[in-house]
């Protein structure tokens, strides 16, 4: 049986936090602001994090009604919901999670082959899969002091986008429609960035207090990531035209 070893910000916050702010905001989130205007844009970030929030209000409901073990989401609901129930979500929970893995690999894949051209996709997608296999090896332990730099580097790449001076917009574009691109199918490009709280679910068997640290860390997260979100999407309206957003 693993020691449990984790607290809220380490176990839980951090992961989900690191998981929300990913690859949808730094490749995908100025595109959504160029293509459906900041108007349309906050409605697809609220709606999105509506059904994130919901979630995390009822996994929070559960887990402080039950023992919670090893096994995040599984866990939870096998012991609130039966057996049969987590047996049905386990494997769907497995599928979503190794797409995940698989959105996040492509995405920083495309960022090095745009400032590296030359290197090769396939290799460069390869020896990601093999490092983040090796760290999972490792340990959690090891993996959460990784995370604390993966979390420096994003605030360092936050600091510097908001220092930007961008191209100075005269006025923001609050909606636009793009025919090939109606407002249901950006949101389906943009849903998977607010779905990370299965990675402080999945810390549930190394966390000292499960109870108190799988809410408090989930709910917290989601709202510093709705913050962040918002905030983002006005700076890309505030600092380049739409058709930039859209072609770069």
């Amino acid at each position: 049986m693993s020691q449990r070893r984790f607290g809220t910000f380490e176990g839980v916050f951090t992961p989900t936090i690191l998981t929300i702010i990913g690859v949808i905001m730094y490749l995908r989130l100025g595109w959504v602001v160029g293509t459906v205007g900041l108007g349309a844009t906050l409605v697809i970030i609220l709606l999105a994090h509506v059904a994130t929030i919901t979630t995390g209000l009822s996994l929070s409901s559960m887990t402080t009604n039950v023992r919670i073990g090893a096994g995040g989401f599984y866990s939870v609901i096998s012991r609130s919901l039966g057996l049969e129930a987590g047996g049905a979500i386990g494997f769907p929970l497995y599928c979503s999670q190794t797409l995940s893995t698989a959105l996040y690999i492509i995405g920083f894949t495309e960022v090095w082959t745009r400032i590296f051209p030359a290197h090769d996709t396939r290799i460069i997608a390869t020896i990601i899969l093999v490092l983040l296999l090796i760290l999972s090896y490792i340990g959690a332990k090891f993996a959460m002091k990784v995370q604390y730099l993966i979390m420096v580097i994003i605030a360092i790449s936050l600091t510097s986008f908001f220092l930007g001076k961008g191209d100075g917009v005269q006025q923001i574009t609050l909606w636009s429609q793009a025919a090939e691109f109606p407002f249901w199918k950006v949101f389906a490009i943009f849903f998977p960035a607010v779905t990370g709280i299965a990675a402080g679910a999945a810390m549930s068997g190394d966390l000292r207090e499960p109870r108190r640290s799988l809410p408090l860390g989930i709910l917290s997260a989601v709202g510093v990531g709705l913050i962040i979100y918002v905030s983002v999407a006005f700076w890309y309206a505030k600092t380049a035209y739409p058709e930039r957003l859209r072609s770069n």
